[in-house]
C-alpha cells in the first residue's frame, strides 16, 4: 500500500504540486512558442509525454544497468579486464548527460520513423512536434530526475524502481500538457485584447507564465498536506 501512495504522490507532484514548466522553469522554448493555439499546444504535450516516458524508461534501464556504480553490465564487461573487485568500483556516471541526451534523440528519431510509416494519419497529427521535442530541456530534467533518485540515495532500498521512474515521466508530461494548454487557452482570448505596444508578443507571455506560476505555487500546501494524510508524518 505504501508503494501504491508513494506512485500516488509522485505523479500529483510531478503534474501539479512541482510542475516541471511552472515549478523548476524547464521546457520554456515550447512552452513559449507552441503555445499559441489550444490545438498545437496539445498537440506538443502529448508528444512530450509520450517521448518523455520513452526516454525515463531508457535512461533508467542504462542508469541501473550500465551507469551507477557497480552496475552488472558495467561489473561484467570490466571483469574481463581487472579483478572482481576493481570490476565492482567501476562508476560510469561521468557518461550521464551523454547517455541521456543520445537516448532522448535516438529515442524521438525511432518513434519518427515508426509512426511516419505504420501510423501516418498519427505522424501527419504531431507533425513538427516530434524534431522539437529533441531540444525539450524538460526531457533531460526528468531523466536526471530519476537518475537522482537512483544514484546517492543513503537508503538503497529508496531508489527509485521502474515504476516510479515511469509515474515521473508520464505525469511530468501530463503536467506540461496542461501547462501549455492552459497558457494556449490565455494567449487565444489574449489575441482579442487591446495589450499597449511595450507589453505584445513575448512580454505578455512571460508576465501571463509567471502569474501561472505564482498560481501553482498554491499546491505546495497540497503537497505537505497529501505527505500528513498518507503518512502521518508532520
Amino acid at each position: 500500500m505504501n508503494y501504491i501512495f508513494d506512485i500516488f504522490l509522485i505523479s500529483i507532484s510531478a503534474a501539479l504540486i512541482n510542475n516541471f514548466v511552472l515549478y523548476y522553469f524547464v521546457g520554456i522554448c515550447p512552452f513559449i512558442g507552441v503555445s499559441r493555439r489550444v490545438d498545437m499546444a496539445l498537440g506538443m504535450g502529448s508528444a512530450v509525454t509520450f517521448v518523455m516516458t520513452i526516454a525515463v524508461f531508457l535512461s533508467w534501464t542504462m542508469t541501473t544497468l550500465v551507469l551507477m556504480p557497480g552496475a552488472p553490465v558495467s561489473r561484467w564487461v570490466a571483469g574481463y579486464f581487472m579483478s572482481a573487485e576493481k570490476a565492482a568500483d567501476i562508476d560510469l556516471t561521468i557518461l550521464t548527460y551523454i547517455v541521456y541526451i543520445f537516448s532522448i534523440a535516438s529515442s524521438v528519431q525511432f518513434v519518427e520513423m515508426y509512426v511516419r510509416k505504420f501510423y501516418p494519419p498519427l505522424y501527419k497529427s504531431f507533425g513538427v512536434f516530434l524534431p522539437l521535442i529533441t531540444t525539450n530541456c524538460a526531457i533531460l530534467f526528468a531523466c536526471l530526475t530519476v537518475m537522482s533518485n537512483i544514484i546517492g540515495v543513503e537508503n538503497p532500498s529508496e531508489a527509485w524502481d521502474l515504476g516510479r521512474a515511469l509515474a515521473l515521466g508520464l505525469f511530468g508530461g501530463a503536467g506540461f500538457t496542461i501547462a501549455i494548454v492552459i497558457m494556449a487557452g490565455i494567449r487565444e482570448e489574449l489575441d482579442l485584447c487591446d495589450i499597449p505596444a511595450p507589453f505584445k508578443g513575448a512580454a505578455i507571455t512571460l508576465i501571463v507564465g509567471g502569474i501561472l506560476a505564482m498560481a501553482f505555487m498554491g499546491f505546495n500546501g497540497v503537497d505537505s498536506g497529501l505527505k500528513t494524510a498518507l503518512t502521518g508524518a508532520p
